[in-house]
């Protein structure tokens, strides 16, 4: 995928597209991040946590993990997962170029997270790619 270019109408589409998906299955927070960790459109409790500093730190994650896959023979991980005592975070490629943050509570099961995840995939991919 070449250069983005991402409007304020893109940016409704997509945190439409998170809405939809996630928010409304109870998801707490999520956060669409290029590789850099630049955030590029966050829905939910945006205000309870700092989502510049966990894009980057989301980012720097992947980053460090895909060294791990490479040292062990793997061409990467495309799936991050993490489990704490109340919250989750669930961290997925989309396309070759963006990651997805989603953070959800032990009352929403892992499975379901995953699923809609891939279900949105192709849809984000898509309207990143529109002109």
């Amino acid at each position: 995928m070449g250069t983005v270019v991402v409007t304020g109408e893109k940016i409704e589409k997509l945190k439409r597209i998170l809405d939809n998906h996630l928010t409304s299955i109870g998801v707490s927070l999520a956060i669409l991040i290029d590789e850099a960790g630049n955030e590029i459109v966050s829905t939910g409790k945006i205000d309870q946590i700092d989502t510049t500093s966990l894009a980057a730190l989301a980012a720097a994650n992947f980053g460090a993990t895909a060294q791990i896959a490479k040292l062990i023979g793997e061409e990467d991980f495309s799936i991050l997962y993490h489990k704490g005592k109340k919250d989750n975070i669930h961290i997925t490629k989309i396309g070759l170029n963006f990651i997805l943050v989603t953070v959800f509570t032990d009352k929403i099961p892992l499975g379901l997270v995953r699923l809609r995840v891939k279900q949105l995939k192709q849809e984000l991919l898509n309207t990143l790619s529109e002109q």
